[in-house]
């Protein structure tokens, strides 16, 4: 029996269910609010015949009540759900599972916990077959679900009204129950509210009504379609005889001399196909970033050459050219140093050689920093990003964020200090992951 309830919030709904007509005996149909101001709900339920309560009928409007004043701004909206007991019966239901789960120990404790209707009395002691057993067990499993779905159907109804509540937070974004947790996630990780919620529209209008039922198979599809939306680039395929010349630039701080350092290994030892690897360094600030590489070519046995104006950079190129791969490191530089900017530029401009110029960047920046760092570092043509101490922070939407806006390929992951291990080839399918599941070296 189909029944119709008018009220000013969801809870207050719930609090007619739960009195009228008890939570196990009913199941949502519809909920929408039809009136902002002042807010009105119309939310049809499915009532099981048998339901020994009486059925509900909406108490005589006397007078028309004056308009309830609410605030969506206050973080504290969950309190007052809190109060009408929506919290507490989520968690009486969560318990309800795990006892049913608890007391499940098939065959043993299923054919123990009552009288087997199949023995004629409990004077007979006479054992029960294998197939008497199995019809037993399986009546009890065909209860034991039944009253799962039961609860599972209740956790679901008061999330659906939990997460109606909340509508005006999300402004003019309408969403299904079944994307509150990816809309939760997505919001977490760090990632852009004006990439989210478009990305969630396209979402809602273009999945099938048939997968939406299913919260599991709705994330599935999501994480496919973020997926599609990042560029990468496979690592560079080096030809016998033609140089490749990387050149890292970044601020100062990212990583730049480790994440070096880890490409010349990879290249030259790591990878199945071997290559000749020289480095050139430009950061004639650091003294201690020019020892260190030092150390990190003489330990892989690489020529190494520091430089410090564009005359000798060339020379260094030109004394390099056995090599097939040239990796070469430049001072960190401040994205609104202008002079340390030109300075890097200077040296693209007049080389010889084409270069590809890899701009490094900290998972850790947060977006906003990202964005002025990437616009400022494209005066020097970037290529491709390569980004750093993944394992540093726990949100990545930042990452998202910023190669959605600019569709500039990431090349390279660096998930750690270890050199000359941890460095991966960058791939959509593990930076999704980490939005959605954290962070782990083990997906590498």
């Amino acid at each position: 029996m189909l029944k119709t309830l008018k009220v000013e919030t969801p809870a207050e709904a719930y609090k007619i269910i739960k009195q009228e007509f008890g939570q196990d005996n009913v199941s949502i149909v519809s909920n929408k609010r039809v009136r902002q101001n002042p807010p009105l709900y119309e939310i049809v339920i499915l009532v099981e015949e048998d339901s020994t309560k009486e059925p509900y009928s909406p108490p005589p409007v006397a007078r028309e009540k004056p308009a309830r004043q609410q605030s969506i701004k206050s973080p504290k909206k969950s309190s007052s759900l809190e109060d009408d007991g929506i919290m507490l019966n989520i968690s009486d239901a969560v318990k309800e599972i795990s006892q049913i789960a608890d007391s499940v120990d098939f065959p043993a404790k299923v054919v123990s916990k009552k009288q087997n209707p199949l023995q004629k009395s409990s004077k007979e002691t006479k054992p029960l077959t294998k197939n008497q057993k199995n019809d037993v067990v399986g009546e009890e499993i065909g209860v034991i679900r039944s009253e799962i779905t039961k609860l599972h159907d209740k956790v679901k109804l008061i999330q659906h009204m939990m997460w109606e509540e909340q509508a005006e937070i999300r402004g003019d974004l309408s969403l299904p129950p079944e994307f509150a947790q990816i809309y939760k996630l997505t919001r977490q990780s760090g990632m852009s509210k004006e990439h989210i919620d478009p990305i969630m529209k396209l979402t809602v209008e273009q999945m099938p009504n048939s997968m939406r039922k299913n919260s599991e198979t709705v994330m599935r599809y999501f994480k496919t379609l973020l997926r599609k939306l990042i560029p990468t680039r496979n690592e560079p395929k080096f030809q016998k005889g033609v140089q490749k010349v990387l050149m890292l630039v970044g601020p100062t701080g990212v990583g730049k001399t480790t994440t070096l350092a880890k490409l010349a290994a990879k290249y030259s030892y790591i990878n199945t196909t071997r290559h000749k690897v020289g480095i050139i360094t430009l950061d004639r600030f650091r003294i201690g970033a020019v020892e260190q590489l030092y150390q990190y070519a003489k330990m892989m046995r690489l020529p190494i050459h520091d430089v410090d104006n564009t005359d000798e950079f060339n020379q260094a190129l030109n004394s390099l050219s056995h090599c097939e791969v040239i990796l070469i490191d430049t001072v960190g530089s401040s994205q609104y140093d202008n002079e340390k900017l030109s300075y890097i530029e200077s040296y693209i401009k007049q080389s010889n050689y084409e270069i590809d110029v890899n701009l490094v960047l900290s998972a850790t920046t947060k977006l906003d920093d990202l964005k002025s760092i990437y616009k400022n570092f494209s005066y020097l043509n970037i290529d491709t990003l390569i980004f750093t101490k993944l394992d540093e922070t726990r949100g990545f939407g930042n990452i998202f964020s910023l190669v959605y806006s600019y569709k500039k390929p990431i090349s390279y992951f660096s998930i750690g200090q270890d050199v000359p291990n941890d460095i991966i080839t960058a791939s959509s399918e593990f930076l999704i992951n980490c939005i959605f599941d954290g962070f782990s070296k083990d997906r590498k």
